[in-house]
């Protein structure tokens, strides 16, 4: 038998390994386990709990930041408020006292920039790993009427992005990759690049999205915007268009993509949130006068036309799985 390979689960294995074995499914489940959902959401008698979780095991400069966001972002991509967030560190034998105390506090201050509480977790030092691991658990409330999924896509709803795609990427890589970038590439442009960390907050992106009556809505993690395109149409049942033209791409992660030979639009984006809406101009409009960066970038369509990027050269290709991610693929080689 063969083995898996480094990344997510794809998603026929999501399906048959994971999903299936989802216990007993309680009545005041509102949203449960499923592929293209990353919260689930509960009944709590008025407002809605929505929890989400995400492992941080690369970009280890940065995990304990990154990772307060990631899982934030994943519930704020409900229309939800983020309360508090519980953290679970796997060290290797050895660590230091400052490696562990070194993440919290970056832990910390970003639960302090968002407002939220860091509630618990587990710290253990384990020689089953080789390097930190940081397993974060999100919760946060939100009005029902408010409740946002990746499922509410419907064919005519048009497609939108917050912020440009690969922000999240381009740093990793910037920073990951300094010796082989700087070589090939204007130092100024990399810092630019690695200051696109502290982008990867979409909290307030994505209540205020919610806010403006979306149908659906997915943060953009790995596997890229075509990643998300792809998750919001299983879970919805419908197909989707991405028009490459149209979507924002900093020259930075322009210039680092090329280096590589990858792909900015499947590069993981975390910072970005991807929306369907039936008038996508009108919450692009609300979001920049908000001061937020916004543009529409594609459309859904029924499922028959299944889901397909139309490249600035007017190729289209189709997208027939999970795609994976292009920053792992760098940093594997």
């Amino acid at each position: 038998m063969s083995g898996l390979r480094a990344g997510k689960l794809p998603p026929e294995k999501l399906r048959q390994l994971v999903l299936a074995h989802r216990g007993r499914l309680r009545p005041e489940v509102r949203v449960h386990a499923g592929l293209g959902e990353d919260s689930a959401v509960a009944e709590t008698g008025g407002r809605l709990l929505v929890v989400s979780s995400d492992p941080i095991t690369g970009a280890s400069a940065e995990m304990g930041r990154i990772g307060v966001y990631v899982a934030c972002n994943d519930v704020a991509a409900m229309g939800a408020e983020p309360l508090g967030i519980q953290v679970v560190l796997l060290m290797p034998e050895g660590t230091p006292d400052e490696a562990i105390a070194g993440i919290m506090a970056q832990v910390a201050a970003a639960a302090d920039h968002l407002g939220i509480e860091v509630l618990g977790g587990h710290t253990e030092i384990t020689g089953k790993v080789s390097a930190p691991i940081v397993v974060l658990t999100a919760i946060g409330l939100v009005e029902p009427d408010r409740l946002v999924t990746s499922a509410g896509a419907r064919p005519g709803d048009g497609l939108l992005v917050t912020k440009p795609v690969g922000l999240e990427g381009t740093a990793i890589l910037a920073a990951d990759r300094a010796q082989e970038l700087a070589a090939a590439l204007p130092g100024d442009l990399l810092e630019r690049a690695r200051s696109f960390i502290a982008e990867v907050d979409a909290v307030q992106d994505g209540r205020l999205t919610a806010a403006l009556g979306v149908s659906a809505m997915h943060d953009v993690t790995e596997g890229g915007l075509v990643g998300a395109a792809w998750e919001m149409a299983q879970a919805s049942g419908v197909g989707v268009e991405i028009w490459e033209a149209r979507v924002p791409v900093r020259l930075e992660t322009q210039r680092i993509c090329r280096h590589f030979g990858i792909d900015p639009l499947r590069l993981i984006s975390s910072g970005a949130m991807l929306a369907a809406a039936r008038d996508p101009e009108r919450v692009v409009r609300a979001l920049r006068e908000a001061g937020r960066e916004a543009a529409v970038v594609g459309q859904v369509l029924p499922a028959s036309e299944g889901v397909r990027v139309v490249r600035a050269d007017g190729r289209r290709d189709r997208v027939t799985g999970a795609p994976p991610d292009e920053l792992w693929r760098v940093l594997a080689s």
